[in-house]
């Protein structure tokens, strides 16, 4: 008489509860159908999950695109999302420029003065 067994692994996987309407970019392929997932990897005996590997189950991000999972920590902008728009803990809350930007200064780098290629003599650009 034979016995067959097999031995494996099996991830369980569902999406994190409170942020089911967080889409993020893939890292790997670029499509912006990355989500928050919840994973636990168990040990199987004849197709019977028997032992969890983690005591609790860890969060990624995943692409259904491409099939990349990356882990939360290396994610501070989903993190941040998750967070309601607040910075992950430990990091500055960035702070908003105080200046006017706009057409009203003058062109970028220049300050409102003419270009170094040309000077204007009586209205009509010389060239150098």
């Amino acid at each position: 008489m034979a016995f067959i067994f097999t031995c494996g692994t099996h991830t369980f996987s569902s999406l994190v509860s409170g942020a089911e309407h967080i889409t993020a970019q893939c890292q790997n392929c670029g499509n912006f159908s990355a989500r928050v997932y919840k994973r636990w990897e168990w040990f199987t005996f004849c197709f019977v999950p028997l032992i969890p590997f983690s005591l609790k189950p860890y969060q990624s991000v995943g692409c259904h695109v491409c099939n990349f999972q990356q882990d939360m920590k290396f994610r501070p902008d989903v993190q941040s999302q998750m967070n309601g728009g607040a910075p992950p803990p430990g990091e500055p809350i960035p702070l908003q420029q105080q200046g006017h930007q706009g057409w009203s200064q003058g062109p970028p780098g220049g300050g409102g003065a003419a270009p170094q290629q040309y000077q204007l003599s009586g209205g009509q650009p010389v060239y150098k």
